[in-house]
Order: structure tokens, then sequence, then C-alpha cells
């Protein structure tokens, strides 16, 4: 990739970021946020990149978005990214960026080199779950600048003006952001028979205990194998923004694929149903307790 420029441009005009359900007037101090579902690819991008599409799905939170619906409907504020988390990882911090990955980084802008830009998943991830590159040559970093304006902080103005509205009206909130994890992880750290949830709190930072004890508890009394911060404790979104001191909490949800579906595939597995089910009562039960 060396010495090669990958030449994207992008028409943010008519690219629909998100979308948010029961979002102007909630009804519970609980917000779903789904940010890595999305399966918009732009054109411009697929035409760039030398991974497939269906290679690069294997990078999104499979069908988390359909496995919340019965939450959602119930009236749960919620907002999902439409867009694939290959194009702009919104659960990074925005200077999560490798420079090596640009012709033209600027000399004297910041960098947060964390785990993620290491291993290549940073705000713009630098290769696909086969851990193959995902670009044919260096990029603008001006062309990400804009990715950052029209997606990313699109997508974290939505976030917080449906935390605001919460906050306003039950003087607190929950953001349960919600994941998938490859069942191929689960398994090595558990070899007992694998984690089913993994509820990540910041090591009891991110909320009050009883809080991600009770979800921990919906889960418990269907006989699914939770665990807290194992493997995964929290990311940017937990980490960002959990507020106690206004009352604003996290909690990451992280569900085992291999549980509603077929990993290769991409599609739902003969469980879906009975998964879905499970994961969107504990939601609601949830809910509900937030405002008993």
């Amino acid at each position: 990739m060396e010495g090669k420029h990958s030449d994207i441009k992008i028409n943010y005009s008519k690219m629909k970021v998100f979308e948010d359900f029961n979002a102007e007037k909630p009804l519970f101090p609980l917000v779903l946020s789904i940010p890595h579902s999305g399966t918009y690819f732009p054109p411009e991008f697929v035409k760039e990149v030398a991974s497939s599409v269906e290679v690069m799905r294997h990078n999104e939170d499979l069908l988390v978005d359909e496995l919340l619906q019965k939450a959602v409907s119930f009236g749960i504020p919620t907002i999902k990214m439409l867009i694939s988390r290959v194009f702009i990882d919104l659960n990074r911090d925005r200077l999560e960026l490798d420079p090596a990955m640009f012709y033209n980084y600027p000399k004297d802008k910041d960098i947060l080199f964390d785990k993620h830009c290491r291993v290549g998943l940073g705000v713009v991830h630098r290769i696909n779950y086969l851990r193959q590159p995902l670009y044919k040559g260096l990029l603008d970093y001006h062309e990400v600048e804009k990715r950052l304006k029209n997606v990313y902080d699109v997508y974290h103005a939505q976030l917080q003006k449906i935390i605001a509205k919460c906050v306003k009206k039950f003087g607190f909130c929950l953001v349960l952001d919600c994941h998938s994890m490859p069942s191929k992880i689960c398994s090595i750290i558990d070899d007992r028979s694998g984690i089913d949830i993994c509820l990540g709190n910041l090591f009891s930072q991110s909320c009050p205990q009883e809080m991600s004890d009770f979800l921990a508890g919906q889960f418990w009394n269907k006989n699914y194998n939770v665990e807290f911060n194992c493997p995964y404790s929290g990311a940017f979104i937990t980490f960002n923004y959990c507020q106690p001191k206004r009352k604003i909490y996290t909690l990451q949800l992280e569900i085992n694929r291999a549980l509603y579906a077929d990993e290769e595939r991409l599609t739902e597995n003969a469980d879906f149903d009975a998964a879905a089910n499970d994961v969107s009562e504990a939601i609601i039960n949830l809910a509900q307790s937030l405002v008993r």
C-alpha cells in the first residue's frame, strides 16, 4: 500500500446516517444506542476498497437492531446507525486514527494511538475481519475529516440530544450501548460453555451496581451465562457518556452471535426469535424498573 493513494470522494448530501425511535417524548430514562449494526456502504467507498461488501459486513454487530425490535416497539428511546462501522466506527474516539494510514496526516495533529489503532480497528478501520488491508492505498486525511463531520458527529449529536431529554424529564438517564460479540472470542475466554452475555460497566464505575445487577439477573433467570467486563468492559461510548455527577450512566451490552445467528452466512438462525424475545424482555424489564 505504501506509495499508492486511495482517492475516495463521498457525496454526503443525501446520505441518511441514523434512525431514531421514541426520542421526542421519552417514556423511559433508558436510551438504546446501536452504533455497529449499519449495513449501508457508500458506493464511492465500495469502488475504492480492497474488500468485498460481504467480507466487510463481518465487522458489523450482526442483526442487533433486529434483535432489539420488540424493545424499541415498546417505546424505549433508541438510536441506530445505518452506515457500516467499517466506514466510520462510532465507538471510538475521534483521535483514534493511525497516522500510517494517510499520505498527508498533519504533523501537528494529536494522536491517540491506542490498542484499537494498533490492531487496525480505530475510528477508521484499517483491516477486515480476515485481518487483510481494507484500502488499496494511503488515505487522504481531509477525506476522513469529512467522514467524521458528516457521519460520526451527526450520530453523536443526536445521541446527546436524546440523553438530554431523558435527563430533563426523569432527572437521570442510563445509556445501554448494544453490541454483539463473535462466538469464537466467547469460547476462548470461557472454555466451559462460552459466554452468552457480557455487561461492561467499566468495572462498576459507569452506573450504579443495582442497574447492571438487575439486567444481569434478567438473563440469569433465563439460564444465560452472564459475565461482567469480560471480554469487554466498555469502549468509547460507555466511557465518554458516563457522567455520574450529572446522573448520566452507561452500560455496554454484548450478545454472543451464536445465540441468534449464523455468523458465516450473516443470517438469522433457528433460535433468533427466542433470543430476540429474551433480550428485548430483559431490556423492557430494565426500562420499567427505572421508572418505578
